[in-house]
């Protein structure tokens, strides 16, 4: 028998006894039993406690008063976790009586036993209701049948009963996982699902991220404003000043190819929002109307807004029949409609500011909005709650995180803050490096869980950040003006585009990959 007290690790943290009983757990877990016996048989050292394996010969041999009288001698349970472990044998012990066709001797135990024991009341009288009732024989048996309650016993009983006594289910499994997770977490450039080697610690060098142009899109005519990818991944959309949206396939290679030119608006198109099934379109005109248009036709279903209630930003519910628009001026404030154009509810009145830009949280629970050019609101849309986080330079843009947990805003004086939605920031997380003075620039959330933030620049260049760092950590060239816009696609934490004034969208994918053999235009 091994030493209770040998340590291992450099740092003398792990005790050897119950390393080796953790690799024995796991060699049976993953189906090497002899390997996982012959070690037991070497070290000495068992898989299961000497306690739980004593409880384990009691139970299959229904010895039942020995079996409580062991529960009640282990030490460092707590109370809850010993009245629910005893519940549960006094259970199997009173069901085999009643089988037996022992009735008095089942109701002594209840009256007696379970009564005087401290257990659960609520329990103790559904357990007469059961007796009383007898739902529950058909469960229990002697002799051959005996044994499988009684399994179903000991499964119970070794997912209620802490360390030492039990192992957490597949503890060094998870002990290595929480390890890469935790280098991971680290590591400022990882961008992928596929599992990380065991054999050395984890760190990427930035070839995950998306810092290659793989496709340049030259359809549009004028300034590309807006860009953005549907949840799916499957599908981009673009707007631009040059009174056009553009709807775009994302083909399995990830080449991008035109889908819908989207005309109908006489001002510049501003930006543009996917319904949360991607079914349908929101294309926003410059200080014009909302106009919805159906994603696998391309045709214009509905307008909203008029000349009284000129849109400045719109959003949908999560359920894709709703949707909110803000005006861009003062007392207008916000309608909720459904798409087939019936206003459901409004905030307005004569103190009601202009609306610069707003969101749903993809929860559907709060409404995010941007005010009188340096205010947040966050309106909790059951509770009418509302909390205002007032900036001191003035917002050009708000972008919310695919869990609704986060929201981040673009501000003139060349900062990006992320707020929580909760409230529990007292001072905002800041990204620097990007430049801005003048423009509308927006950022996203994207790559994998959402872990970075890229946004547009006036210096002609995209930059990424991890959330955890202030400082970029990649600055993507190739445009030659401002980046207005970027999206990351949802799907392919690989894949990003931008939109910039020199009339292109640039579609981004991690340095030499396989589909960076040579940029392509549309139409190429």
């Amino acid at each position: 028998m091994e030493d209770n007290l040998t340590v291992l690790g450099a740092e003398g943290l792990i005790r050897k006894i119950e390393f080796v009983r953790i690799i024995i757990q796991c060699l049976y877990s993953l189906g090497y039993s002899k390997s996982a016996y012959c070690l037991e048989i070497e070290s000495g050292i068992r898989c299961r406690s000497p306690e739980f394996e004593l409880l384990e010969s009691q139970i299959l041999n229904g010895s039942w008063d020995d079996c409580i009288s062991t529960l009640n001698s282990l030490e460092d349970l707590t109370d809850g976790t010993r009245a629910s472990a005893l519940f549960l044998v006094y259970k199997q012990y009173i069901m085999e009586f009643l089988k037996q066709g022992n009735d008095s001797s089942a109701l002594g135990i209840l009256r007696k036993e379970i009564s005087t024991s401290g257990l659960d009341r609520g329990k103790v009288q559904k357990l007469a209701s059961s007796i009383l009732s007898l739902k529950e024989i058909k469960l229990c048996s002697v002799n051959d049948r005996a044994h499988e309650p009684r399994k179903n016993l000991l499964m119970e009983l070794e997912n209620l009963l802490p360390p030492p006594y039990m192992l957490p289910e597949r503890r060094l499994e998870n002990l290595v996982e929480a390890a890469i997770t935790s280098q991971i977490d680290r590591c400022m450039c990882h961008n992928s699902s596929d599992a990380v080697s065991l054999f050395e610690d984890h760190c990427c060098n930035g070839d995950q991220l998306p810092t290659e142009t793989i496709q340049i899109l030259t359809d549009h005519k004028n300034e590309v404003w807006f860009v953005q990818f549907s949840h799916d991944g499957e599908y981009l959309a673009s707007s631009s000043s040059d009174c056009m949206a553009i709807i775009w396939k994302v083909l399995e290679d990830g080449k991008v190819t035109l889908k819908h030119i989207l005309q109908s608006h006489k001002n510049p198109v501003s930006f543009v929002a996917w319904s949360p099934d991607d079914t349908k379109l929101l294309t926003c005109g410059n200080a014009e109307v909302v106009k919805l248009w159906d994603v696998e036709t391309g045709t214009c279903k509905r307008t909203f807004g008029d000349h009284d209630f000129i849109v400045s930003s719109c959003a949908w519910f999560p359920d894709s029949k709703r949707l909110v628009c803000g005006s861009s001026h003062s007392e207008k404030g916000i309608c909720l409609w459904d798409c087939d154009g019936t206003e459901m509810k409004a905030w307005r009145g004569t103190r009601m500011p202009k609306i610069l830009d707003l969101a749903v949280t993809p929860d559907g629970v709060n409404l995010i909005s941007v005010f009188s050019d340096r205010d947040i609101r966050i309106l909790n849309l059951a509770t009418n709650a509302e909390r205002v986080i007032s900036e001191e330079h003035p917002i050009t843009s708000l972008s919310i995180s695919g869990d609704s947990k986060f929201f981040i805003v673009n501000l003139n004086s060349q900062e990006i803050h992320m707020w929580d939605v909760a409230g529990k920031f007292v001072k905002p997380s800041r990204y620097i490096g990007h430049k801005q003075h003048k423009y509308v620039i927006r950022s996203c959330f994207g790559g994998l869980n959402s872990r970075f933030i890229a946004s547009g620049s006036e210096d002609a260049q995209v930059y990424l950040w991890n959330r955890r760092s202030p400082q970029p950590i990649e600055i993507l060239s190739g445009h030659k003006t401002t980046v207005n816009s970027v999206s990351w696609n949802p799907r392919r934490p690989q894949m990003l585009a931008s939109a910039s004034d020199d009339q292109t969208i640039r579609v981004w994918a991690p340095s030499g990959s396989k589909k960076t053999a040579a940029a392509r235009s549309s139409g190429q």
